[in-house]
């Protein structure tokens, strides 16, 4: 990334280019950067093609104003920090299931960020999670306005993220290439067993601490007490939704996943 496309990024997320690459300044990015760059696999069902490059996550975040799901976002924000100064690698995850069964291998892609205070887990790209980086050197508690966490190295040396004492997604301590999650990538736009050929979703904070949600035509609105409101959004009027809410000026809406037969 040069000079020019920094700036854009952090135009983008509404963020200044800090005076150092320290925790701190980290931790303004990260959180500006859940608020203002979806969670979202709209791609997926607008026919869109998923490419983990660095000119493509470009003007798909920054040209085209768009979010994207954790190879995405994760990926784009590891080569923002790189280029501000951060020692910053990707780390491959395999995110746990409601059964409390692992998932594919390059299931999640995360970010380390060494820095002077230690080193941090940086993560935009996981939907609901902490909104600050945590901290990889304690198994301590760490409060955070989206929950208690705790990272725990498991006996094979992988680190458990958990939230709430509920375990999300196990990480690879080895560093990773963008390239290396490309098959992860490629299942989970076209699995039938990807929860995200299975789900439609837009999601982002909001500046309160809240998050705001459109999961098919259902707007979710969740206050920072846990407090949610629902509204249905007529089919009409998506694309203004999306742009309201998440600044995203689609040309077309995406379409809903057929929901699997059963018999």
């Amino acid at each position: 990334m040069d000079g020019a496309a920094v700036d854009a990024y952090l135009r983008r997320i509404g963020a200044e280019r800090p005076g150092a690459a320290d925790a701190e300044a980290l931790r303004r990015l990260h959180v500006q950067h859940l608020r203002t760059v979806p969670f979202e696999n709209l791609s997926i069902h607008l026919g869109e093609e998923i490419v983990l490059t660095e000119q493509a996550l470009l003007d798909k975040l920054v040209r085209d104003r768009r979010g994207g799901f954790c190879y995405e976002l994760n990926g784009a924000f590891a080569m923002l920090l790189t280029a501000l100064g951060y020692e910053a690698e990707l780390l491959s995850g395999r995110v746990y299931g409601e059964d409390g069964r692992l998932g594919i291998p390059y299931d999640h892609a995360a970010v380390r960020v060494r820095t002077a205070e230690g080193p941090l887990l940086a993560d935009v790209g996981f939907g609901r999670h902490s909104h600050f980086p945590l901290r990889l050197d304690t198994d301590a508690e760490q409060a955070d306005p989206g929950g208690v966490f705790r990272v725990v190295t498991t006996g094979e040396g992988d680190l458990d993220v958990l939230r709430d004492g509920a375990p999300q997604y196990r990480l690879e301590t080895r560093p990773r290439a963008l390239a290396d999650f490309e098959a992860g990538c490629w299942w989970q736009r076209t699995s039938p067993k990807s929860h995200f050929t299975q789900s439609l979703v837009c999601s982002r904070l909001t500046d309160d601490g809240g998050r705001i949600t459109l999961s098919g035509r259902t707007l979710v609105t969740t206050a920072p007490d846990g407090d949610r409101t629902e509204r249905e959004i007529p089919e009409a009027e998506l694309l203004t939704a999306y742009r309201t809410h998440f600044g995203m000026p689609l040309t077309q809406a995406p379409l809903a996943p057929t929901p699997p037969t059963r018999g």
